[in-house]
């Protein structure tokens, strides 16, 4: 199994994909929950396109510690679909 400093790696690699998935075998492996891999994986989420995602991986890792780098990804990503959806109404 990976180490999150090496899929956080790959992730900013620009292997999404292949970080999706090692994070996810790292969260089903991982005896005790991390709200840095649930973060990472809101991060890979976003990459992708997959608001929802990311959004409900933020809001998992923010669970698990509320003091998370998640919460300010999560208050980032709120933001800026508020600001799509604002956008949606001026067309």
């Amino acid at each position: 199994m990976e180490d999150l400093g090496a899929i956080e790696a790959i992730l900013q690699a620009g292997k999404v994909e292949e970080a999706v998935t090692l994070l996810k075998e790292y969260i089903s492996a991982s005896p005790t929950p991390s709200d840095r891999a649930y973060y990472l994986l809101g991060n890979a989420f976003r990459k992708r396109g997959d608001w929802q995602g990311a959004i409900n991986n933020y809001l998992e890792a923010m669970a698990i510690n509320p003091d998370s780098p998640a919460r300010n990804a999560y208050a980032i990503a709120n933001e800026i679909l508020d600001f799509y959806n604002k956008d949606m109404y001026n067309q």
